[in-house]
């Protein structure tokens, strides 16, 4: 069917936090995602079906109409880019911190530092903004350990609690941006299905207006 909608929600924290807001608005899995390794799933409504993907994919997904929409991170729009999505709808779940930090009681060093992180791009366009010459070393996990093993002077990474970085002798210096969950949607989709998909952010907004 032409009205048929395709949502891309990320694995992890995020999904579960995801899923009791469909359900609100009216939107929920047939199947126990727990107990399958599917990665398309029906839902009680015969016309939406989600798929269950890697945070990182749900932008590229959407935006090149895999998906009609979809829920990631904050985090992982701005390392995407966003082009070729619409953002009508911050969640407000799964909120943390985009951070940069470092060992605990030393300051940044002066002149050109080195950097660890994921978010290669965010990490180079904020510290060009800062006016700081900064290499940025891509890892996919464990940034703590990069400057305890003198691989970097700092790291761009995600905080929640700060619980791990203090764990390991890192404290938080600067603030890059406050994170949560987004609703995005395929601007295809919006022109050519606008009556289902606004629907959907309608009923979603709904959803996470009652828990505020």
């Amino acid at each position: 069917m032409t009205d048929s909608i395709t949502i891309a929600l990320s694995k992890g924290r995020i999904l579960e936090e995801t899923l009791p807001l469909l359900a609100d608005a009216g939107i929920e899995l047939v199947d126990d995602i727990k107990k399958t390794r599917k990665l398309v799933f029906p839902t009680t409504d015969p016309n939406v079906r989600v798929l269950i993907i890697r945070a990182t994919d749900v932008p590229t997904y959407v935006e090149y109409g895999g998906a009609d929409l979809g829920v990631t991170g904050k985090d992982v729009l701005m390392e995407h880019g966003g082009g070729g999505l619409y953002e009508p709808l911050d969640l407000n779940i799964s909120r943390c911190r985009l951070m940069t930090a470092g060992p605990q009681g030393e300051t940044t060093p002066p002149g050109r530092i080195r950097v660890a992180t994921k978010f290669v791009d965010i990490a180079r366009r904020y510290y060009a903004a800062q006016g700081r010459q900064a290499d940025i070393i891509k890892l996919y996990g464990a940034m703590e350990l990069a400057p305890i093993l003198g691989l970097a002077d700092e790291i761009v990474d995600i905080v929640d609690t700060g619980n791990t970085m203090r764990a390991n002798g890192l404290e938080e210096r600067e603030l890059i941006e406050n994170i949560s969950s987004r609703l995005v949607v395929n601007r295809a989709s919006m022109k050519m299905k606008h009556k289902p998909v606004n629907a959907i952010i309608e009923q979603l907004a709904a959803a996470v207006d009652k828990r505020r």
